[in-house]
């Protein structure tokens, strides 16, 4: 949950940071950047190890090529849709995970994970504020969907792969190959993807809350998660990355709050819920519960 909360501060920092002309290459430039310094300072100062094997980089460096992949498709997305809308629909990786490790990994599928999904994709629907009728842009979707893919496969391999080092080492390393990607393309991808100087304490002010929370604590957090309780879990509990993005476009962008956006975030926190308690719930609870809230919602909500 901490992790998801933090992922979803991405638009805190990222948005001031385009207002300000800064491209979406720099942006992540700074933010893997100063996060990576962030990291190697913990590391000396708590005396942790730095050494790796092959093998090991051999599965790091396809990490960071997944995470930053993730992180820039998300963030180019941004420039052809609101970031609520597109932190909203980022949230289709859950389902991605549950499916994949059913097909690959023959994970079994409980009835308790298949009303969560449901009800956080429910949830995230009713927080789509798309009633005004205006086509959101494909490329934005696709640019979404990309980001939602690779994230998926960032955890899946997180939870299967044979590595066995510290939370900070293995985010040390991931955000390094992930750096080192940023700038590649930034000498090969053309005008658009050149690094821009940060001049301004507001600009640094900004890149430091992507380096610490969207990224260093997110990654710290959801690694501990994926190992202590498994890939699918994390994933469907990461429906929380939407509700932080619509409590900070309420309350520091000024954003409407309607009833529909409180339906959503009552089955978000709902299905998060769920997940937490597992097993201990039984599935005619889990159906008596949804059946009224249905019947309240039916009765008394009245949509625009």
């Amino acid at each position: 949950m901490g992790a998801a909360v933090s992922y979803g501060m991405n638009p805190l920092g990222v948005l001031p940071l385009y207002a300000d002309g800064i491209n979406t290459n720099t942006v992540l430039f700074y933010r893997y950047g100063l996060a990576l310094v962030f990291l190697a300072l913990f590391m000396l100062v708590t005396r942790k190890s730095f050494s790796v094997t092959l093998k090991e980089l051999a599965l790091l460096a396809p990490l960071g090529v997944l995470f930053v992949l993730s992180s820039l498709t998300l963030f180019a997305s941004f420039h052809y849709m609101d970031a609520g809308v597109a932190s909203t629909l980022l949230f289709v990786y859950p389902v991605m995970v549950a499916v994949m490790m059913a097909l690959f990994f023959k994970e079994r599928i409980t009835y308790v994970t298949v009303f969560s999904i449901i009800m956080a994709l429910s949830g995230i629907a009713l927080l789509y504020r798309g009633g005004d009728g205006t086509a959101l842009s494909t490329t934005g979707v696709l640019f979404v969907m990309a980001s939602s893919l690779t994230y998926a496969l960032y955890i899946i391999i997180v939870n299967k792969s044979s590595l066995r080092m510290s939370s900070v080492k293995l985010t040390f390393y991931v955000i390094m190959f992930g750096l080192a990607l940023i700038i590649a393309n930034s000498v090969f991808g053309g005008e658009e993807a050149k690094l821009q100087m940060l001049t301004t304490p507001h600009m640094w002010i900004h890149a430091m809350i992507l380096a610490v929370f969207p990224t260093v604590v997110s990654l710290l957090l959801m690694i501990i998660a994926v190992h202590d309780i498994g890939s699918t879990p994390t994933a469907v509990m990461g429906a929380l990355e939407p509700v932080t993005a619509v409590v900070i476009g309420v309350s520091l962008f000024g954003e409407q709050f309607t009833s529909r956006m409180a339906a959503g975030i009552v089955l978000i926190l709902s299905a998060v819920l769920l997940i937490v308690l597992g097993n201990t719930i039984s599935i005619n609870k889990i159906t008596m519960v949804i059946g009224r809230f249905g019947h309240v919602l039916a009765k008394h909500w009245r949509w625009k």
